[in-house]
Protein backbone atom coordinates (compact mmCIF):
# COMPACT_ATOMS: atom_id res chain seq x y z
CA UNK A 1 0.00 0.00 0.00
CA UNK A 2 1.31 3.45 -0.92
CA UNK A 3 1.05 6.51 1.27
CA UNK A 4 0.33 9.82 -0.39
CA UNK A 5 2.23 12.75 0.99
CA UNK A 6 1.15 16.29 0.38
CA UNK A 7 3.78 18.97 0.27
CA UNK A 8 4.20 20.85 3.52
CA UNK A 9 2.61 24.32 3.35
CA UNK A 10 4.80 27.33 3.90
CA UNK A 11 4.89 28.70 7.40
CA UNK A 12 4.29 32.37 8.05
CA UNK A 13 6.50 34.52 10.24
CA UNK A 14 4.99 36.02 13.39
CA UNK A 15 6.82 39.31 14.10
CA UNK A 16 6.61 42.04 16.71
CA UNK A 17 6.11 45.63 15.55
CA UNK A 18 9.78 46.58 15.19
CA UNK A 19 10.68 43.32 13.38
CA UNK A 20 7.64 43.63 11.09
CA UNK A 21 8.39 47.24 10.12
CA UNK A 22 12.09 46.51 9.53
CA UNK A 23 11.33 43.44 7.39
CA UNK A 24 8.71 45.40 5.44
CA UNK A 25 11.07 48.35 4.83
CA UNK A 26 13.88 46.03 3.70
CA UNK A 27 11.75 44.00 1.29
CA UNK A 28 11.76 45.09 -2.36
CA UNK A 29 8.56 43.23 -3.29
CA UNK A 30 6.49 43.84 -0.15
CA UNK A 31 2.72 44.29 -0.06
CA UNK A 32 1.15 45.65 3.13
CA UNK A 33 -2.32 44.19 3.74
CA UNK A 34 -4.91 45.21 6.33
CA UNK A 35 -7.40 42.33 6.79
CA UNK A 36 -9.86 44.32 8.91
CA UNK A 37 -13.33 45.23 7.68
CA UNK A 38 -13.81 48.12 5.25
CA UNK A 39 -15.22 50.22 8.12
CA UNK A 40 -12.19 49.57 10.31
CA UNK A 41 -9.87 50.29 7.39
CA UNK A 42 -11.67 53.58 6.66
CA UNK A 43 -11.19 54.67 10.27
CA UNK A 44 -7.42 54.61 9.81
CA UNK A 45 -4.69 52.24 8.72
CA UNK A 46 -0.95 52.05 8.13
CA UNK A 47 -0.10 54.30 5.16
CA UNK A 48 0.17 52.35 1.92
CA UNK A 49 -1.83 49.34 3.13
CA UNK A 50 -4.33 47.59 0.87
CA UNK A 51 -7.58 46.35 2.39
CA UNK A 52 -8.53 42.67 1.96
CA UNK A 53 -11.34 42.03 4.45
CA UNK A 54 -10.92 38.52 5.89
CA UNK A 55 -14.65 38.53 6.76
CA UNK A 56 -15.70 39.13 3.14
CA UNK A 57 -17.27 36.14 1.37
CA UNK A 58 -14.76 36.42 -1.50
CA UNK A 59 -11.62 36.61 0.68
CA UNK A 60 -10.48 33.11 -0.32
CA UNK A 61 -10.86 33.96 -4.03
CA UNK A 62 -8.96 37.22 -3.63
CA UNK A 63 -5.98 35.65 -1.86
CA UNK A 64 -5.88 32.79 -4.38
CA UNK A 65 -5.36 35.39 -7.13
CA UNK A 66 -2.40 37.11 -5.41
CA UNK A 67 1.10 37.10 -6.92
CA UNK A 68 3.18 34.31 -5.35
CA UNK A 69 6.36 36.29 -6.06
CA UNK A 70 5.43 39.00 -3.56
CA UNK A 71 5.94 39.10 0.21
CA UNK A 72 2.73 39.87 2.14
CA UNK A 73 2.85 41.78 5.42
CA UNK A 74 -0.50 41.20 7.11
CA UNK A 75 -2.13 42.99 10.04
CA UNK A 76 -5.47 43.52 11.75
CA UNK A 77 -6.49 45.17 15.02
CA UNK A 78 -4.95 42.70 17.49
CA UNK A 79 -3.07 40.08 15.47
CA UNK A 80 -5.70 37.32 15.59
CA UNK A 81 -7.45 37.74 12.23
CA UNK A 82 -4.13 38.45 10.55
CA UNK A 83 -2.69 35.19 11.96
CA UNK A 84 -5.64 33.31 10.44
CA UNK A 85 -5.15 35.13 7.12
CA UNK A 86 -1.42 34.36 7.16
CA UNK A 87 -2.12 30.68 7.73
CA UNK A 88 -4.64 30.60 4.86
CA UNK A 89 -2.28 32.47 2.55
CA UNK A 90 0.72 30.31 3.48
CA UNK A 91 -1.32 27.22 2.60
CA UNK A 92 -1.69 28.71 -0.88
CA UNK A 93 2.10 29.07 -1.16
CA UNK A 94 2.29 32.79 -0.38
CA UNK A 95 5.08 34.29 1.74
CA UNK A 96 3.43 36.00 4.69
CA UNK A 97 4.39 37.93 7.81
CA UNK A 98 2.01 38.61 10.68
CA UNK A 99 2.12 41.76 12.82
CA UNK A 100 1.70 39.92 16.13
CA UNK A 101 0.22 42.81 18.16
CA UNK A 102 -1.92 44.11 15.34
CA UNK A 103 -2.00 47.67 14.05
CA UNK A 104 -1.31 48.96 17.58
CA UNK A 105 2.10 47.28 17.41
CA UNK A 106 3.21 49.28 14.35
CA UNK A 107 6.02 51.61 15.50
CA UNK A 108 5.12 55.27 14.97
Amino acid sequence: MFKLFSSKPKAYKDLNGAEFKEAFNNCTNAVLVDVRTAGEFASGSIPGAKNLDIMAPDFQEKIAALDKNKEYFIFCRSGSRSAVACRMMAELGLNTYNLREGVRGWPR
